[in-house]
């Protein structure tokens, strides 16, 4: 990157992982640090693009795996796909500690622990054949897919949503305290209304009942049997439809405050215009070119 070019989002991000896992000043662990963690340069974005068909081809793997019976021919060419990419990932995650200066720090990092559940678990199926349940959060590689999307032009949005759901946590947690509240105070009334007698034959069950009507999921293993019950289902069901839709309001409004944060005061020198978003280049109102 040019001295007088504005350093991206993406260039941020490389350099907070250089001051937090510590790049090498120099030799072979440098070139390989550069080509793993960096996606600026052409091997680092062939690296990345690589990377990304081995995840996404590898949890096909998991899954077709998961659907074919043991006894079949495609198993053992499915389970040889699967030692592949899980030797594959493990020459991976050794580059990786072996390019940073703080290997330990790396391997307790989010992303090092995904790293590592990327392919310890096939060796622990072999050696600890208790554990063979935990083979299936190989799937778990899926997340390993936001390394490589923090390093392109998504991350401009993905801190953008991230914000949103942070200023918003507070408000969201309220109207979810809400919806409990609700749900618990209805199931309760069913429960009195219904009675065992109707399927409603503990208060949790009716809570149960409450939020799959609340929520429109309705499987309808539980229904209402008198005019009563039937009157506060309704009354649930049309509540439902404004409960859905509130969470994603706030985070929508709060993600349109982002937006307006992200302006600057610059004013346009034609016209006067001012408040352009942080990386206009042109006035909002006239079209010049701003700075000149």
């Amino acid at each position: 990157m040019r001295s007088d070019q504005k350093p991206t989002l993406a260039d941020v991000a490389a350099e907070l992982d250089a001051r937090r896992f510590g790049r090498p000043a120099r030799g072979w662990r440098r070139k390989l640090y550069i080509v793993i963690f960096e996606s600026d340069t052409p091997a680092g974005l062939l690296f990345d693009q690589l990377l990304l068909v081995a995840i996404l081809a590898s949890v096909t793997v998991v899954m077709v795996d998961s659907t074919i019976d043991a006894s079949s021919p495609y198993h053992s060419v499915l389970g040889a796909l699967e030692w592949f990419f899980t030797a594959l990932f493990t020459i991976e995650y050794v580059a990786r500690l072996a390019c940073v200066e703080r290997p330990l720090r790396y391997g307790r990092s989010f992303f090092g622990i995904v790293d590592l559940i990327s392919f310890l678990p096939t060796y622990l199926a072999v050696f600890v054949p208790e554990l063979h349940a935990l083979i299936d959060v190989r799937v778990l590689r899926m997340l390993r897919v936001f390394r490589i999307l923090k390093l392109t032009k998504y991350l401009a949005e993905y801190q953008l949503l991230g914000a949103a759901l942070r200023e918003s946590r507070r408000k969201i947690a309220v109207f979810l305290s809400a919806v409990v509240l609700i749900v618990v105070t209805l199931g309760t009334v069913m429960y009195v209304i219904e009675g065992p007698a109707n399927g409603f034959t503990s208060i949790p069950i009716s809570i149960y009942w409450a939020v799959t009507t609340m929520t429109t999921v309705g499987f309808g293993d539980i229904v209402p049997q008198t005019g009563a019950g039937r009157a506060v289902a309704t009354v649930m069901m049309l509540m439902g439809w404004g409960v859905l839709a509130v969470p994603t309001g706030i985070v929508t409004a709060e993600m349109t405050s982002q937006r307006l944060r992200a302006t600057t005061g610059r004013g346009c020198s034609q016209c006067g215009a001012g408040e352009h978003a942080t990386d206009a280049r042109f006035c909002r109102v006239c079209g010049t070119r701003l700075g000149d």
